[in-house]
């Protein structure tokens, strides 16, 4: 067998020579080689696997925030994680459209989006329709109003999971229970066989939907009936650092919802009682974080995950959605992000002071990563001097209509777009005779000219691989799907967003703010602890702990064992 950097030399001298277009080019091309393991003195005895695997994913979290803000966190939560765990301090969605859905497919499949089919939370199909993420129209929340395009199966999951393998290894012996604050967060960690429960918004509520379940087993049931989720109203949100802790933070931003945009934050309802606004407004809050962490506990011991009666590996998937939600309003740089991030540390915690009681942190194996990072707001980047931009995506896209039509004889040549993808009028250009190429270029040529428009690739350049030229332009080849995402994929300059209006803050690009996230594991048995500064990414997860519990990888996993984080 050759050498990884050998086999790694002679893919990328093929790629030049002969222009192979293709996951293995791109990720020869973006990939540096991994450092080799270290040659065991004896070969030991295989250690046997954790009892409990638990995934876990803050939506939303810039590696940088954990970094800059690791000596406030406390003792038992993520400079736990950070101290007794493998911290890769170089870890990234190695993706170029870094939103929820996509990050979170990542995690568990080891895949890329032209993989696992999964290009954005939202897309628009080849006949217009828009498509979300996690939609399936057979299959409706249980004991929960089911609302057009919400999240209800991962069928759009065109792979398997690390959860579907372990399932598959152990004759379904294993539990693979999954929980979030967004349907796309928990469905598309539970893969194909797990058990997804995500919050409701109208009630504030943890639902499953009958993908997986007729009725919920009586678990899950008392969770429900104690309606935990109104303890909070008419309490309020209030730092938990003091005063100078904050000094550096951008203290109050515009804010993007109803909440009032000065600490303390109120829970409330219009109507005066705990309703859909009031559950509504727990998602921008700790308080969406600290529920789900409670359900995660209640299906533990309801599960009896990491006490497996049949010896069995379980794997326990939580996504933190409040983090996403608090930057989206405020901005990475706010004091409530800040704020946010402490609270959830403390959160962390607890839980895991209970999973020691529970099952012992030293039969459980801890993953901690990000869906995706964040840019700040733009009005904070143009104070650091950065040349960050507002674009209004609906004004863009009619001003490229009118230039096509101009250059074009008149036709309306832009179907529809979900920016940064835009979708072409095929059937226009082909009763035009029009080349679809020349129609490409000239649109990626006007685009390029706008202010705020860093890249255009085209589908033309995208089906042969040509876009991989560059880091930036392999993560954009990695999101592309040939049968699902449109003809041009646009990408904004550094800090700048696509926004239609004037405060907040967002993420979905190629660039570092959105692609690095933390990656931190933890496991005393399997993992060795201390910073890695080798390069890493997301997908590296699937296939490091297929290796740790001897199961086959995901299907489509294209990642890497970390081999120097083990033991």
């Amino acid at each position: 067998m050759l050498p990884s950097r050998l086999t790694t030399s002679l893919t990328l001298i093929a790629c030049a020579a002969l222009w192979l277009p293709g996951p293995a080019c791109n990720a020869a091309a973006a990939r540096p080689p991994a450092r080799p393991p270290a040659k065991p003195a004896a070969v030991a005895a295989q250690v046997k696997p954790p009892k409990l695997v638990v995934v876990m994913v803050i939506d939303g979290l810039p590696s940088e925030q954990v970094q800059r803000y690791r000596d406030q966190f406390g003792p038992g939560g993520l400079r736990r994680l950070l101290e007794q765990g493998a911290s890769f301090t170089d870890a990234h969605q190695a993706h170029g459209i870094t939103v929820t859905a996509v990050g979170h497919s990542a995690v568990l499949t080891g895949a890329y989006p032209y993989r696992h089919g999964i290009i954005g939370n939202n897309w628009i199909a080849a006949d217009g329709r828009n498509v979300y993420c996690t939609e399936d129209t057979r299959y409706h929340y249980v004991g929960e109003q089911t609302d057009e395009h919400d999240g209800t199966s991962p069928a759009n999951l065109r792979v398997d999971t690390l959860g579907d393998q372990l399932r598959y290894a152990t004759g379904n012996r294993s539990k693979v229970v999954t929980v979030s604050g967004k349907d796309r967060g928990a469905i598309l960690l539970a893969g194909k066989t797990g058990t997804a429960y995500m919050y409701m918004d109208k009630t504030g509520d943890f639902a499953t939907s009958t993908y997986y379940m007729d009725s919920y087993p009586a678990w899950a049931e008392r969770f429900r009936a104690a309606k935990p989720q109104d303890r909070y109203y008419a309490k309020s949100w209030t730092p938990l650092l003091a005063d100078s802790a904050y000094a550096d933070d951008a203290p109050y931003p515009e804010g993007t919802t109803t909440n009032t945009n000065r600490f303390p934050f109120t829970f409330y309802s219009e109507s005066g009682a705990p309703a859909a606004d009031y559950y509504t407004r727990l998602k921008t809050s700790p308080a969406i974080d600290e529920l789900t962490l409670e359900f995660a506990e209640a299906a533990v011991d309801g599960e009896h995950l990491g006490s497996n009666p049949t010896g069995a590996t379980d794997l326990l998937g939580v996504s933190l959605s409040g983090h996403d939600y608090v930057n989206h309003a405020y901005g990475p740089e706010s004091r409530m992000s800040h704020d946010h991030l402490q609270q959830v540390d403390r959160q962390i915690a607890t839980f895991f002071a209970f999973l020691d009681k529970r099952v012992g942190m030293d039969n459980v194996l801890v993953v901690l990563t990000a869906d995706h990072g964040f840019a700040n707001t733009a009005e904070f980047a143009r104070a650091q001097h950065a040349d960050a931009l507002r674009v209004n995506p609906k004004t863009l896209l009619q001003q490229l209509d009118a230039a096509l039509a101009a250059r074009f004889g008149g036709a309306k040549l832009v179907k529809t777009s979900l920016l940064p993808d835009v979708r072409l009028d095929d059937a226009e250009i082909e009763r035009r005779g029009l080349a679809r190429a020349d129609v490409e270029n000239a649109a990626a040529r006007f685009l390029l000219a706008q202010p705020g428009i860093s890249e255009v690739f085209t589908r033309t350049q995208l089906e042969q691989g040509g876009a991989a030229t560059s880091r930036l332009g392999t993560l954009m080849q990695r999101a592309w799907n040939r049968t699902l995402s449109g003809d041009l994929l646009v990408v904004t300059t550094p800090y700048t967003i696509f926004s239609s209006g004037s405060s907040g803050a967002s993420h979905g690009t190629p660039w570092q703010y959105d692609t690095s996230v933390p990656l931190l594991v933890m496991g005393p048995r399997w993992i060795r602890p201390g910073e890695q500064a080798g390069y890493a990414e997301v997908v590296d997860i699937a296939p490091t702990l297929a290796q740790i519990l001897h199961v086959r990888r995901p299907a489509g996993s294209e990642g890497r064992v970390l081999t120097e984080a083990l033991r």
